[in-house]
């Protein structure tokens, strides 16, 4: 049987990435044995022997690491040549699998994506809203919408393009401020709840004579952002928000902001996709849309009680 150099290069990159035969055999829909042929054709007509394998494990050679980096250059070049020709002269399709937050779901977005679907048809989204950082190659993402600070949770060896700045205020319901007071200054946040993301507890606010570290007493906990709007409008404390919730239809006439003097350390919206020297086309068109789709978006005007 003939084998295919290109094909041998291809499985020995998978091996080495997957860290063994089997492994590497299952996402290429090989057998093991098909796979072991592969690696040996390579290392044959290098003459040169690349990996270091005995029954539990394996580790490249030094000529190995070598050949293994120009081989992933070459093969990623070669898939960016041929998504860029393929891309010539054609409209944009195929499902495009997308992860962002979940306050994503709101009406905004769901307007904004109808837009798109009218623009590009051919291009099946397929969206899920989450707050967790989802593995964008273990679980077959093409793009994620990723909110943080100073770029704390971006993944290396990614493309993450800025798309906007986030402004972040403390959040308050109509009906608690007027249980409960309005704080007029930072200080007076520690007679209030709060309702914490995660493991949150404390807040750095910006104030005209620099950061403030304002420690907090958080009541109940929430995993979403979405789900810390509902409580917070459900009366059951303060919260740290996106200024898009206040402008929400849902939550318009409920939430204010608060002390927006001392506004909360920013946050910024990136979209991340796997480093190539061209992405996919439904990738491109799909970030040029959403940049659009922001730049159109009305700047919210905040009219903080006081």
């Amino acid at each position: 049987m003939r084998v295919d150099t290109l094909t041998s290069i291809k499985v020995f990159r998978q091996v080495v990435e997957s860290g063994s035969f089997v492994a590497a055999a299952e996402r290429m829909d090989f057998s093991t044995a098909m796979v072991s042929k592969h690696v040996m054709h390579v290392e044959k007509r290098l003459g040169v022997r690349l990996l270091n394998r005995n029954s539990r494990t394996l580790s490249l050679t030094e000529p190995g690491r070598v050949y293994y980096e120009r081989c992933r250059t070459i093969i990623e070049d070669l898939e960016a040549t041929e998504l860029e020709l393929g891309s010539l002269g054609s409209a944009p399709r195929g499902t495009l699998r997308v992860t962002c937050p979940s306050w994503f779901a709101g009406q905004r977005m769901a307007d904004g994506f109808a837009e798109f679907h009218r623009r590009y048809p051919e291009i099946l989204v397929d969206v899920s809203f989450e707050d967790r950082l989802v593995d964008l190659v273990e679980e077959g993402y093409d793009l994620a919408l990723r909110v943080t600070r100073n770029g704390g949770s971006l993944p290396a060896g990614f493309i993450a393009r800025p798309a906007r700045s986030i402004p972040v205020y403390i959040a308050a319901a109509r009906d608690y401020l007027k249980r409960h007071g309005v704080p007029q200054t930072p200080a007076e946040l520690a007679h209030h709840d709060f309702i914490g993301f995660g493991n949150i507890q404390s807040l750095t606010l910006n104030g005209p004579g620099g950061k403030i570290e304002v420690p907090l007493r958080v009541v109940m906990r929430y995993r979403s952002a979405s789900g810390i709007a509902n409580a917070v409008a459900a009366g059951i404390g303060l919260a740290p928000l996106a200024d898009v919730f206040f402008d929400d239809p849902v939550f318009r006439d409920v939430l204010t902001p608060i002390l927006t003097d001392y506004p909360i350390e920013g946050w910024k919206l990136y979209f991340v996709y796997v480093s190539r020297k061209y992405a996919p086309l439904k990738i491109r068109v799909f970030i040029d849309f959403l940049l659009e789709l922001l730049s159109k978006t009305p700047v919210f005007k905040l009219a903080a009680v006081r």
